[in-house]
């Protein structure tokens, strides 16, 4: 584990130096309020509620529909760290495409993701992720958006563009 990421765990009380285990009680707690409370729909699906995210859509009453953005925010939990310490790169993509198939489902209709292009900044490893989507071109069958990912300094911690099939 890299010495600089050592200290940003003990400041979070998080010692991973003597134990190589994530918090079971805090990971079943969690992993049983998502079942308790998931609908397998839009916003509440399971994998939503373990994340934990919230969703807000933005500029959904302007006459640009062009603008429209979609901001996904929710908090760093050590039980999705990779082994390195840091929040690992599948959920990092994850939650970007999701943010984008959201915008998507809301704005025009739902959709499949085609291709999708994730650029990896910078490591996070603490506080609250903030995700927004927005799009680059729609389109009638093929719609192409993009997705960035800023930690809680607003840093620019990776960035995703996508092409979307509308169903």
């Amino acid at each position: 584990m890299p010495k600089a990421n050592y200290f940003k765990y003990c400041e979070l009380g998080i010692n991973f130096v003597e134990s190589k285990r994530i918090d079971e009680r805090n990971t079943r707690i969690k992993f049983e309020t998502a079942l308790e409370k998931h609908e397998q729909v839009f916003e509440h699906f399971f994998i939503a509620k373990l994340i934990g995210l919230e969703f807000e859509y933005l500029n959904f009453n302007s006459a640009d529909s062009n603008n429209e953005m979609l901001n996904i925010s929710f908090e760093v939990n050590p039980m999705f760290f990779n082994p390195q310490g840091t929040l690992h790169g599948g959920l990092i993509a994850t939650v970007m495409d999701i943010s984008m198939g959201h915008l998507l489902n809301k704005s025009i209709g739902p959709g499949a993701t085609i291709e999708m292009k994730t650029q990896y900044i910078r490591s996070i490893v603490q506080g609250k992720i903030n995700c927004r989507a927005k799009f680059i071109k729609k389109g009638r069958s093929i719609n192409f958006l993009e997705s960035r990912l800023f930690d809680e300094n607003k840093k620019l911690c990776a960035s995703a563009t996508s092409t979307w099939k509308l169903l």
